[in-house]
């Protein structure tokens, strides 16, 4: 005999929780919102406890994913702004300095020492302990142009 599973309103408050505990491991704000959706079904299921469990589930899975949506075009029209927006580009940090080369370019390639790094480099030939300046950065490789 199989019998309907009753969701009180506080085991979807429980979901709530653990999802909010998820949030707080995982990056990304996709966890807040399902734990609002949990939390918005449990205070629906309190006001109106007849709800069957399939119309629960349904207004669960509808809220997280209006949630989710919501979050992703407000975050595309109002992103968060940094006062470090370099600070996980670690070679876009180098442009516009000046170093001297670490090895000479021979044949377009050569290499910059930078803090306690070194760094391929790519442009015109030159010999080494020449200054040049880092003009783009490409990954793990720099263009570099000589300063005379």
């Amino acid at each position: 005999m199989v019998t309907e599973l009753d969701f009180v309103f506080w085991y979807w408050w429980v979901i709530g929780f653990i999802l909010l505990g998820l949030e707080i491991l995982t990056p990304g704000y996709f966890f807040m919102w399902m734990a609002a959706s949990g939390f918005l079904t449990g205070a629906m299921v309190l006001l109106i406890p007849v709800t069957s469990m399939n119309m629960q589930i349904l207004i669960f899975s509808v809220l997280t994913v209006a949630a989710i949506i919501a979050w992703k075009f407000y975050g595309k029209k109002h992103p968060m702004k940094s006062d470090q927006p370099l600070l996980n580009k670690r070679g876009v940090q180098y442009i516009g300095r000046v170093f001297s080369l670490y090895e000479p370019i021979k044949n377009g390639q050569g290499k910059i020492k930078v803090d306690d790094s070194i760094w391929k480099v790519h442009g015109e030939d030159c010999d080494i302990n020449t200054k040049v300046k880092v003009i783009a950065s490409r990954g793990t490789v720099f263009d570099v142009e000589k300063i005379d």
